[in-house]
C-alpha cells in the first residue's frame, strides 16, 4: 500500500509539473533583421585646419603658445620683429622735422611778402609763389606722415593672430627663429572635431546617410555617433565618410578609433538574456517538446540592444519556428 500511495504521489508531482511548465510564458523564435556590422579604424580630425601666418618677415622675438593650447580667434600667438622698420620709421621723423622747419620758413617769407605787396614793394606773382612754396612743403609732410603711419601699421603687423578658434596642433617655429612674410607659424584645428572613416569600396552602396553608428573610444568606453556626411569620390578604393560624435575624445587629434558600421541587415535569431541559463560555462534554454518540455544547450552571441530591450542572438542549437520557454 505504502509503494503505490509513493507511485501516485510521484505521478501526482510529475503532473503538476508538466502543467506548471507548459503554465510557464513561452516565446516564438522568428527571425528577425538586425543590422550587419562592418568594423573600420575612424580617425578623430578637426573639421578646419588653418594656419596661423607672419605678415611680415623678422625674427620671432616672442612665441607665446605650444601644441595642445586652446586658442580663441584674435589671440597673439607670437611676435615677430623686423628691426629695419624702427629705423624707417627714425628716417620719417628725422625727415618730418627738415619739412616742419622748411615750412616755418615758408610761411615766414609769405607773411613777409604779404606785407611787402601792401607797400608796392614787390609783386603779385612772387606772392603767389611763396604761397605755392607753402602748400608744397605741407603736402611734403602730409605725405611723410602718410609714409610714416604706413611703416608703423608694419611694424603692428608683426603681431600673429590665431585665425579662428580651436586647438593649436603644431608649432613648427621656435624663439629668435628668422621667418619670411607668410610662413605659417602655428597651425589650428577649429571648427569642432569629427571622426572621418575609410571604409572599402565594396560597402559604398550599402551605407545610409544618418545612420547610427557605434563608437569604441578605448578602456571599454562605448559611444554611438551619426553618418554625418558620404563623400561621392572615392578615394584609392575607399569611401570616405564623416561621423558626428557629441562625446567625440579630442585630447588627440588624428587618434584612431575602432568603429562599427551598419552595411546591410541579416536574418537573426534573438532570445531575452534572461531566457538563457549557464551551467559550467555552457548556455541551456528551455524548449517545449512535443507534451513536454526539453533543455537544450546553445551557442551564443554578444548581446545587443534591439528595440530597448538586451537581447542575445542564437547561433547553433534552436531554429525558428521552436518555443522557448521563459523563467
Amino acid at each position: 500500500m505504502k509503494a503505490k500511495a509513493l507511485a501516485c504521489s510521484a505521478i501526482l508531482g510529475l503532473s503538476l509539473l508538466a502543467t506548471a511548465s507548459f503554465a510557464a510564458e513561452t516565446i516564438r523564435l522568428d527571425a528577425v533583421k538586425i543590422p550587419e556590422w562592418k568594423a573600420v579604424y575612424g580617425r578623430v580630425e578637426a573639421r578646419d585646419s588653418v594656419s596661423a601666418r607672419a605678415r611680415i618677415g623678422g625674427t620671432v622675438v616672442d612665441l607665446k603658445v605650444t601644441e595642445g593650447d586652446d586658442v580663441k580667434a584674435g589671440d597673439v600667438i607670437a611676435v615677430v620683429k623686423d628691426d629695419k622698420i624702427d629705423f624707417q620709421i627714425a628716417a620719417i621723423e628725422a625727415q618730418l622735422l627738415g619739412l616742419r622747419a622748411s615750412l616755418e620758413n615758408a610761411q615766414s617769407e609769405l607773411t613777409r611778402g604779404e606785407e611787402l605787396i601792401k607797400r608796392g614793394v614787390t609783386t603779385a606773382q612772387r606772392l603767389d609763389a611763396l604761397r605755392t612754396q607753402v602748400d608744397v612743403v605741407r603736402n611734403q609732410i602730409a605725405a611723410a606722415e602718410a609714409q610714416r603711419s604706413v611703416v608703423v601699421e608694419q611694424g603692428k603687423e608683426g603681431a600673429v593672430l590665431a585665425p579662428a578658434d580651436g586647438k593649436v596642433l603644431s608649432v613648427p617655429v621656435t624663439k629668435d627663429a628668422v621667418i619670411m612674410a607668410g610662413e605659417p607659424v602655428a597651425t589650428i584645428g577649429g571648427g569642432g572635431f569629427f571622426l572621418r572613416l575609410a571604409i572599402p569600396e565594396r560597402h559604398a552602396d550599402l551605407l545610409r546617410q544618418d545612420a547610427s553608428i557605434e563608437i569604441d573610444s578605448g578602456n571599454g568606453h562605448e559611444s554611438t555617433g551619426r553618418l554625418a556626411k558620404i563623400y561621392p569620390e572615392i578615394d584609392n578604393g575607399r569611401v570616405i565618410a564623416d561621423v558626428e560624435v557629441e562625446d567625440l575624445p579630442t585630447a588627440f587629434v588624428n587618434k584612431r578609433l575602432l568603429v562599427r558600421v551598419p552595411v546591410g541587415e541579416r536574418d537573426a535569431l534573438l532570445l531575452p538574456v534572461n531566457a538563457l541559463t549557464n551551467r559550467f560555462g555552457v548556455d541551456y534554454v528551455t524548449v517545449r517538446s512535443g507534451e513536454g518540455t526539453a533543455e537544450r544547450a546553445v551557442v551564443t552571441a554578444k548581446p545587443i540592444l534591439h528595440d530597448g530591450k538586451e537581447m542575445t542572438e542564437i547561433l547553433t542549437g534552436l531554429a525558428a519556428g521552436e518555443e522557448v520557454l521563459l523563467p
